[in-house]
């Protein structure tokens, strides 16, 4: 079994404490507020539409990039040209879609969006479930490295897996259980629909919960409805679950009332390690009608060559896309998403204009890379990982930006993934000058980690750094900053009300990209390559790149 989250944690300062001794510094160096107001304000204006991939926005958007990379001196990042080509396929499904439940005579039928949210990932005219058994898998996880297997005593095959959101030690809070109330892979609700295809399910239903899930039903609709990318796959991912989606929580209370089933001992038996899955004895019928489109978008990439190992590279990265449009009639209609990316995205181009400017040039390279489709489930940085116009073993380290919160100077800096990787003893030295400390994500049961594009470098084995402003303002306190966030997660997020106001706090931000200079530009200055902690699970193939170099 793996070690327990409060033995990784104590055993990440302690090797953090022994990365080597700090290199030079560069002197200080203040990021220019201006420069990256005036991006946010550009890039989350209705003109862009949301910033949707494969629209008409996205021509804006990468055209607005590119043209920002060439004015702060980048060079092309592939070849002669900035633009990396994302091959994609678009499936929007007919919203004319109802989910059937029967038992014997008994029938209960849910709308979508509004009690169920499916789709299919296979590129196919249409796709269906005709009479599934339902059968509830608990948290539908087969994992050795804990002990685990949620599919052990069924066959699943040509069923339909019902399967709750994130990992077992959420609910029980206990350390010794996963990762306690911190979201492992085996939470997020990509893995969910991974597993059940590798078990040969015909579909799967993840029920909805809003706190283990992190965000509300209003953001499964907007998220999974309408048109819906996806990677061009050689089979036109046929081996995928026919049918993948959420039920409401209402819609699965009546669903297991009509098989007879209390969901609630259901949900408590499901955190145990002997649970076994449980057939439910209702079966399911679904079909969707698909328009398939294939089209190519793009990763926007510059590059400011090492003055000393040009074929070395630091890489920074942000997502240039958004939701675009709403289908909904309502006043508001465009997801300008300020905050979820242009802020990272601003920070970006902002950086690359910090860097050009100075003094000290960087030995290695540095790549500034934006990609595409993140909100389709990080797309464009998983086809630059598995398409590298840069060696990934000659990578020493990925920083990711994404949605840089508002808010004033903080005590903290919050690590997503705290204790995973020698990158945060550069963080932590960088933050001291702040007078600031590491912490913690004050929410790792969101699993933000896998939610975002640094994980698809971090599954090749490139170390990873991803932080966001801390919740310790020093002007409000803790609360008040959680507070904030949480209000901006609760509001706004994947919403038509995350919008630039000019109005807004940014300082902690600028502190924030101040702090990923300094990382970026002493690892280019270094000759050492930092690697994962400890017993990390990206550790072994970070070695084997170290081999490989």
């Amino acid at each position: 079994m793996k070690r327990s989250a409060a033995t990784v944690f104590a055993t990440s300062l302690f090797a953090l404490a022994c990365v080597t001794q700090r290199g030079e510094e560069p002197a200080a160096v203040r990021v220019d507020e201006s420069t990256f107001r005036r991006h946010l304000a550009a890039l989350s204006t209705d003109e862009f539409e949301g910033r949707k991939p494969a629209t008409r926005a996205e021509e804006k958007t990468v055209g607005y990039i590119r043209q920002q990379f060439e004015a702060a001196g980048l060079n092309p990042g592939k070849g002669a040209t900035y633009y990396q080509s994302v091959p994609l396929v678009e499936i929007t499904a007919d919203p004319n879609i109802a989910l059937t439940v029967t038992r014997g005579d008994d029938k209960l039928q849910f709308a979508y969006p509004g009690d169920t949210v499916v789709w299919t990932k296979r590129v196919v005219p249409s796709a269906s479930i005709e009479q599934s058994e339902l059968v509830f898998v608990g948290y539908g996880i087969v994992a050795p490295e804990y002990d685990w297997n949620d599919y052990a005593a069924t066959d699943i095959k040509g069923k339909t897996a019902v399967i709750l959101i994130n990992d077992p030690g959420f609910v029980t809070q206990d350390p010794e259980l996963f990762a306690g109330r911190a979201m492992t892979y085996h939470g997020r609700w990509t893995y969910k629909y991974e597993e059940a295809a590798r078990q040969g399910a015909a579909g799967a239903l993840i029920i909805h919960d809003t706190e283990p899930a992190a965000y509300g039903w209003d953001v499964v609709m907007s998220s999974w409805s309408g048109a819906q990318l996806d990677q061009v796959s050689a089979d036109g991912n046929a081996g995928r679950v026919a049918i993948e989606g959420w039920i409401s929580g209402e819609t699965a209370e009546a669903v297991f009332k009509l098989a007879g089933r209390d969901l609630a001992a259901l949900k408590a038996a499901a955190v145990k390690r002997d649970f076994k899955a449980v057939p439910l004895n209702v079966r399911a019928s679904v079909a969707v009608n698909n328009a398939i489109r294939r089209s190519n978008s793009s990763n926007v990439v510059g590059i400011l060559p090492g003055d000393k190992r040009p074929d070395e590279y630091v890489l920074y990265m942000a997502h240039w896309d958004h939701l675009g449009r709403s289908s909904a009639t309502s006043a508001d209609t465009i997801f300008n998403g300020a905050i979820d990316n242009a802020t990272g995205v601003s920070g970006l181009i902002t950086l690359a204009e910090t860097f050009s400017h100075a003094q000290r040039k960087p030995e290695r390279s540095i790549i500034f890379l934006a990609v595409t489709a993140e909100e389709s489930g990080l797309l464009g940085s998983a086809y630059y990982a598995d398409h590298p116009i840069y060696p990934l073993e000659r990578t020493a380290a990925v920083i990711n930006m994404d949605a840089l919160y508002a808010g004033g100077p903080t005590r903290d800096v919050a690590v997503i993934g705290f204790g995973s990787s020698e990158l945060e003893k550069y963080l932590s030295d960088a933050a001291e000058a702040q007078d600031r400390v590491l912490k913690p994500e004050p929410t790792p049961e969101k699993g933000y980690f896998y939610r975002s594009d640094q994980f698809n470098f971090a599954k090749k084995g490139v170390p990873a750094l991803y932080s966001k402003l801390g919740i310790d303002d020093r002007e409000h306190g803790a609360e008040w900053g959680k507070q904030q966030q949480d209000d901006f997660i609760a509001q706004r997020y994947h919403k038509p009300g995350d919008q630039y106001d000019a109005s807004m706090d940014f300082r902690g931000s600028m502190q924030d990209l101040e702090l990923f200079f300094a990382v970026g530009h002493r690892l280019s200055r270094e000759k050492g390559w930092p690697n994962w902690l400890g017993d990390n699970e990206f550790r072994a193939t970070r070695d084997a790149s170290d081999d490989a170099r």
